[in-house]
């Protein structure tokens, strides 16, 4: 039986706003129409932006038949005019001179209505086809207002590339691609101008889903060979040029460096001429720069320590666990422990817990579990519910359901179907692959004995040449990488305990303990799992020690150690089983 929020969003036949079912009738303004709906040919999606609430509602549970969906433009004037006079005199007064228009993205003029302004006439920036456009952004001519009819989801100006173009240049505003358009350089605008929300130079993973378009884009620019990020001189802009370089891979990103005084592009036209802007952008500078630094090159990172502090990592969701060890993006931790510890659950219940306090994307190379098995693993995490039949209420399909919508926006698994060996290159492609798509924040590598090593002359070398790469792509793109890794062979201690694996004990080398940011062992004992952290290359992320948690078997999920709730987790069979 559907919610009653449902059956509203099951009604609807085309994209729509309406007032929302759950919360309208309590607010002052119940008329306000906060639920957004969205029909697709296979589901329809519905979010409220005041309560919160929202979810997806699929095609065999509708009453009324969904029609095939149809990129829709709604409120556009008519006619659309074009009127390059007003434009150019627009573009004038921004001290821009357009001349061929037929050179320039495409641009057009109207009335439209403004919120708290009225109706206005504006200049409409048109995304996709002029007579069948995907998108238009109104900005008024005479005041700073603006709207739009549809939701932008693409590059603004991408018509004007050449199919396999050897640079492309990449700026925050419609006005500003115009503008470097007018003196003969091509450039596109991203669709959604800077994220909003930025801490310490970066966007906020809340964020993560407004760079669908790069992905949208992939063919082209990866026939790029240069992208030049013109992005605006601001805490905004970079940012905003961090993350575009952070997918796309920073050896192919160049960030323009303005004049004093200057914000952007547009600036850099208006105040010093056409000249020097094709010098701001031919000159840009690579972003990975390698080789011999100067203490100014590390300036903002400076001040933001100075007046922020050193920062600290993320939460694992566990207060007692978080005095050892918290997460940050841009390094790699080594998990182990014996085998049927509970390392590969242990991780799980991590990555859960980022995703949903965080908001982080996982990209998960994970050769022991199946992509549908880990699935009802990571199901279960969610759902606080065994995902099989037993003693206790299992998932219901609303459970399961909700679930995988949540997975579905978080985690994202990849999977050799050839059978072939993977090599860590070929599973850092499909990471990098899954940050360019999803903006993943950290990666699973688990576990490490499924990688084809290669020839090296030995064991040890190959293990460090490995961890040697995947430190680099970790800082490269700014992610955290789990790596599950086993002990070698480990025999019982004269009074038949087993002694605690740590990094000196990780199979194949040394580099394990040298070469990881952390290190992290699972260990079951008695009714409780200990997590020793026996690294942590910074003392501001945390510390060598000892946490105990408690382990639920039929969820999977981890809690506070309560002796009170103690039991002898071996009456229970292997962490890992299922």
């Amino acid at each position: 039986m559907k919610s009653l929020i449902e059956e509203v969003v099951s009604r609807q036949t085309e994209d729509t706003r309406i007032e929302c079912p759950l919360c309208g009738p309590d607010r002052k303004k119940h008329n306000t129409k906060t639920l957004s709906v969205s029909v697709l040919p296979h589901e329809t999606l519905y979010k409220c932006h005041h309560c919160e609430a929202g979810g997806i509602v699929f095609p065999e549970d509708l009453s009324v038949p969904i029609k095939p969906f149809k990129k829709k433009i709604s409120q556009i004037p008519t006619p659309i005019n074009a009127d390059n006079a007003t434009i150019e005199k627009w573009f004038a007064s921004r001290g821009i001179t357009l001349t061929d228009m037929s050179k320039l993205p495409v641009m057009i003029t109207g009335r439209k209505f403004f919120h708290g302004h009225g109706e206005l006439p504006a200049i409409g920036f048109v995304y996709g086809d002029r007579n069948q456009p995907d998108a238009i952004k109104w900005r008024a001519f005479e005041k700073k207002a603006f709207t739009q009819d549809n939701a932008a989801r693409t590059f603004y100006g991408l018509e004007l590339l050449a199919e396999a173009p050897k640079e492309i240049i990449i700026v925050e505003g419609e006005a500003d691609a115009v503008a470097l358009c007018s003196i003969g350089i091509p450039a596109v605008s991203v669709p959604n101008g800077a994220p909003m929300k930025v801490s310490g130079g970066r966007i906020s993973p809340e964020e993560d889903r407004k760079f669908k378009y790069l992905w949208d884009s992939k063919e082209i620019f990866d026939s790029a060979g240069r992208i030049v990020l013109a992005c605006d001189g601001d805490p905004a802009g970079d940012a905003l040029a961090e993350e575009i370089a952070r997918r796309i891979g920073r050896e192919r990103a160049y960030r323009a460096v303005y004049p004093e005084g200057c914000k952007d592009i547009t600036d850099v036209i208006r105040e010093h001429g056409p000249v020097v802007a094709k010098q701001v952008i031919e000159t840009a500078e690579a972003l990975p720069l390698v080789g011999v630094y100067t203490a100014k090159d590390y300036r903002s990172q400076l001040m933001d320590v100075y007046h922020e502090g050193v920062g600290h990592g993320e939460s694992t969701g566990y207060p007692e666990l978080d005095k050892i060890w918290t997460i940050k993006t841009g390094q790699v931790t080594v998990v182990t422990g014996v085998p049927n510890s509970g390392k590969s659950s242990f991780v799980d219940a991590i990555m859960m817990n980022l995703a949903q306090r965080c908001d982080w994307k996982f990209a998960i190379s994970s050769f022991e579990n199946p992509p549908h098995i880990h699935l009802a693993k990571l199901s279960e995490l969610h759902a606080g519910k065994p995902f099989f039949s037993g003693p206790n209420p299992r998932q219901t399909k609303a459970d399961l359901e909700g679930a995988l919508d949540f997975i579905d926006d978080h985690f994202i698994f990849l999977e050799s179907k050839d059978g072939s060996m993977s090599t860590i290159d070929s599973v850092l492609a499909r990471f990098r692959a899954a940050i360019y798509r999803t903006g993943a924040r950290g990666a699973l590598i688990d576990p490490y004995n499924y990688l084809d090593l290669g020839h090296e002359e030995s064991e040890h070398h190959a293990i460090s040449n490995m961890l040697t790469k995947v430190t680099n792509f970790a800082k490269a793109h700014d992610v955290h990488i789990f790596f599950v890794a086993h002990p070698t062979k480990l025999y019982p201690r004269d009074d038949g305990s087993m002694p605690i694996p740590k990094g000196q004990h990780v199979s194949g080398s040394s580099a394990w303990f040298s070469k990881a940011d952390c290190g992290i062992t699972v260990h079951r004992t008695g009714g409780s799992v200990e997590i020793h952290s026996w690294k942590c290359r910074f003392k501001w992320i945390g510390a060598q020690g000892t946490a105990r948690l408690q382990y639920d078997l039929l969820t999977g999920r981890y809690s506070e150690y309560d002796p009170a709730n103690d039991s002898d987790l071996d009456d229970f069979g292997d962490f890992e089983d299922f």
